[in-house]
């Protein structure tokens, strides 16, 4: 649509991160998801973004109102500071000049390097209309991708064109862990990798940024930003500016690596948007829109025909509440679980991925094969049986148990120890060096153990070791 000549409006109210502003008769309302610029009063440049009518969506006598999220600080901010619409939604830079920068929500570049030098561009709403070809969907071919990290590999497989979640509460490594695979993927695999921050801390962008140079992989990776410092609009609009740019290189038939942390925090800055703009919470106290919320972001990462998106998505569980509604919303999504465990972290077991609590889709003897199959199904029954008796054990001791349950027992202890690894991204944490463990030297160390070659080594000797 046209607009008229006159596109100004006025701020007439700040509510919390939420900004009313009325334009005058003759003037035609901004559509959903325009921006708008205004400023402060010292000239700090403002940009919101139209989410909600609240009056008068036609030009006519009194003028009409909407509700707009700011997408930059509005510290400042005045009650009637002239509003321009802009007549645009978000646009990010796309092309491979993007590569090796850091964006924030609006695609701008933050890491003071200068502008992105460009000519494309497109919007982060933006919805390309496919159709599923059902033949070729019954014809994918499962690809593994190799972690390098044991317990993944092992149990959890990492299978091209899949999203894979990272749960668990404050401490428990989630984003230590999501620098270890971008680590060792990126740097084993071809593709591109598109990582999108999500309400988390500064520090840990930093962290991410000086990790990517030091091994070499920024120049095919692509960092946005949007931090817990930030505007609530900023954390809910991030995740689609990363999952734009992710489209982008699968359109030019790269295999594309996204990762997000966290995805928590992106349905929380939804449910702080909704409360502020009137809605009424739903009876899990969330907002009422929270399913398709997630669905619009999700339901984009999608692999094509030539090429594989594979989402890897960290999860900040709050109290550590799996039944959270978030969460649990969040669940139906995935195709693996890593469910990180706060007593593996007391036990100084890392990664502390609780093996019995966390489940993959594509643990299947078709797909990883026979041998890895058995080893993995054998590991399981025996750490399940290590709990049953662990309780037993710290009440009457483990003379009491028979001699069976007692190998089982020790072999689990040497399981669980083996399954631990040091990070390259946690050595200056840990001051061990990283290991890189292929698979077939996860499957020997497992079969080994048990075997029983192993039952007069002690379990110690096992602990953050690589390759046997």
């Amino acid at each position: 649509m046209q607009k008229q000549m006159n596109n100004k409006g006025r701020v007439i109210a700040i509510q919390g991160p939420v900004v009313v502003v009325k334009f005058p008769p003759g003037a035609v309302a901004p559509a959903t998801y325009e921006i708008l610029e205004t400023k402060t009063y010292n000239g700090q440049r403002v940009v919101l973004e139209v989410v909600e009518y609240y009056m008068n969506r036609r030009s006519n006598d009194t003028g009409s109102i909407v509700k707009c999220i700011p997408l930059t600080s509005i510290f400042g901010l005045q009650r009637n500071a002239e509003v321009v619409a802009t007549g645009s939604e978000i646009k990010v830079p796309i092309g491979k000049e993007v590569c090796s920068r850091i964006l924030n929500v609006l695609g701008e570049p933050i890491d003071r390097k200068g502008p992105v030098k460009t000519e494309q561009s497109v919007f982060t709403h933006w919805r390309e209309k496919t159709s599923v070809d059902r033949e070729k969907v019954s014809q994918v071919r499962f690809e593994m991708m190799e972690t390098g990290i044991k317990v993944i590999d092992l149990l959890f497989p990492l299978i091209k064109g899949t999203r894979t979640g990272i749960l668990g509460g404050a401490a428990l490594g989630k984003s230590i862990l999501i620098l270890e695979l971008m680590h060792n993927i990126v740097k084993k695999q071809a593709g591109f990798c598109i990582f999108t921050g999500a309400g988390e801390r500064i520090r840990e962008a930093n962290e991410l940024y000086r990790e990517l140079i030091k091994q070499e992989i920024l120049d095919r990776s692509i960092l946005v930003f949007g931090q817990m410092n930030e505007s609530p609009g900023a954390r809910f609009e991030v995740v689609h500016t990363g999952i734009t740019l992710a489209e982008y290189f699968q359109k030019e038939q790269e295999d594309v690596l996204f990762f997000v942390d966290s995805v928590y925090r992106f349905a929380q800055a939804g449910s702080e948007l909704s409360t502020l703009l009137g809605r009424v919470p739903s009876e899990t106290g969330y907002q009422p829109t929270l399913i398709s919320e997630m669905s619009d972001f999700q339901e984009r990462i999608r692999s094509g025909r030539q090429t594989a998106m594979t989402a890897i998505e960290a999860v900040y569980v709050p109290s550590d509440d799996l039944t959270d509604p978030a969460v649990v919303c969040i669940f139906s999504y995935l195709d693996s679980i890593l469910i990180l465990s706060r007593r593996h972290v007391q036990l100084g077991l890392y990664p502390a991925i609780d093996p019995l609590l966390s489940s993959c889709s594509y643990l299947d003897a078709e797909i990883v094969g026979g041998r890895h199959f058995k080893v993995a199904q054998d590991v399981l029954r025996v750490l399940n049986r290590y709990e049953e008796l662990r309780r037993i054990v710290s009440i009457v001791g483990i003379e009491e148990i028979s001699r069976e349950d007692r190998i089982i027992f020790e072999r689990a202890q040497r399981l669980r120890n083996f399954l631990t690894q040091p990070f390259f991204t946690a050595e200056v944490y840990t001051g061990r060096k990283g290991e890189y463990v292929p698979l077939e030297k996860t499957l020997e160390g497992c079969e080994e153990i048990l075997s029983g070659n192993l039952d007069k080594r002690p379990a110690r000797d096992l602990y953050m070791l690589g390759a046997l």
